[in-house]
């Protein structure tokens, strides 16, 4: 999930605007200043890609949304309150509805239900159908993708509370909340549920899991440490969403660091100095990450070793990249969608969507790969 043009003060969530400091980390900003995105260059592409469908669902504004693969369907949703599903092979439109509020977080789905944030911290649930079912009154602004397991939607709001609540009713079951430093990016941090625990990005770059089912701890662990002098040097919080694998949870921190540890334990298996503002990519071989200059970057899934790097699509703001077949596939500014070589980092191959960023999670669907602008398409590139 993207960072969005904000920092926050904790307590009082001061937003501190005008800073020639955080273009760098603005997604959302039409004309970069400073470092300049690097052009793109004639591309003869060696693998074929097209675009198998599109979906227009609406603007994002300034928030991140990211469409959940339910089986065989997609379901995506917008700012303006707008949720859709549709089949994931063809596009073909199944259902579409609009909430009774705007939204500011989601898809998050068990393939049972769906949930959303919506304005001023509410927490929207539906059916599979797209008919509600509950509301719910968070303490504050909710900008992470809800997530669903063991029959508790866990809800994470600004102000770092975390609340579990009954899938079928919505009812409070527990909450959790935790301190956040003086400064912290107004970012999504995204949540995963495995078995019976919920592991969760954190400000300060840190990473906890949680039982589902009281909230009680059961680990804490650092991917990225706060250095330098002032508040801004010192901000890490995690970027995305972490990723699971054969019993690794993986994540990237910025001004921190990218690492895998035990799920189980938290115990790191290995971690390397990177700043990223975006979540990573895990596939049985690597961990794929991009670092917050535009540089994409392999790293091997056991030991953490640097297998290759490619910085050719320096500064162009690029999503979390996603691996799929021999390619890994990141968007851009422009919303252009990049495919590199799953082996070496070359480029293969290039697809445009609508000119605007692609700032959701790219999601794999059977032989296609999702993605969602913040113009509030849904574009499905099916790699062959």
């Amino acid at each position: 999930m993207r960072i969005t043009h904000k920092l926050v003060g904790a307590g009082v969530l001061a937003l501190v605007a005008g800073c020639s400091t955080l273009n760098s980390i603005n997604p959302f900003a039409s004309k970069p200043k400073g470092n300049q995105p690097v052009p793109l260059v004639e591309l003869k592409g060696s693998m074929a890609v097209r675009t198998a469908w599109k979906l227009d669902i609406g603007k994002a504004n300034d928030f991140v949304f990211t469409p959940a693969i339910v089986g065989n369907t997609v379901v995506a949703a917008s700012a303006d309150g707008a949720i859709a599903r549709v089949e994931a092979a063809t596009g073909r439109l199944l259902w579409r509805v609009k909430s009774d509020t705007a939204l500011t977080a989601g898809v998050g789905s068990d393939g049972n239900m769906l949930v959303f944030g919506g304005h001023k911290g509410a927490v929207l649930a539906f059916d599979m159908d797209g008919k509600a079912m509950w509301k719910y009154q968070a303490s504050s602004e909710v900008l992470s993708s809800p997530v669903i397991g063991q029959g508790i939607v866990v809800v994470r709001s600004v102000d770092n509370r975390i609340v579990g609540l009954d899938a079928r009713t919505g009812e409070q079951k527990w909450t959790v909340q935790r301190t956040s430093p003086a400064l912290t990016l107004r970012n999504a941090p995204g949540m995963i549920v495995v078995d019976k625990d919920v592991v969760i990005a954190q400000p300060g770059g840190k990473l906890i899991s949680l039982l589902l089912a009281t909230g009680a701890p059961r680990w804490e662990v650092a991917v990225g440490e706060a250095r330098g002098a002032t508040e801004l040097e010192r901000v890490t919080d995690i970027g995305g969403t972490p990723v699971l694998f054969e019993g690794q949870v993986c994540a990237a921190a910025y001004q921190g660091r990218v690492g895998c540890f035990d799920v189980a334990t938290g115990q790191p298996r290995w971690n390397k100095d990177l700043s990223s503002e975006v979540g990573v990519s895990v596939d049985q071989r690597f961990v794929f990450a991009v670092d917050d200059k535009g540089a994409v970057l392999a790293f091997d899934r056991e030991t953490g070793a640097s297998a290759w790097k490619n910085d050719k699509l320096g500064y162009r703001r690029l999503s979390t990249p996603v691996s799929y077949g021999r390619a890994v596939a990141v968007g851009d500014y422009q919303g252009y969608i990049h495919f590199l070589s799953r082996e070496d980092g070359s480029f293969l191959a290039r697809a445009a969507t609508d000119g605007s960023p692609v700032i959701s999670v790219p999601q794999v669907a059977g032989s296609n790969l999702i993605f969602q602008t913040q113009s509030g398409t849904v574009t499905a590139i099916a790699v062959e």
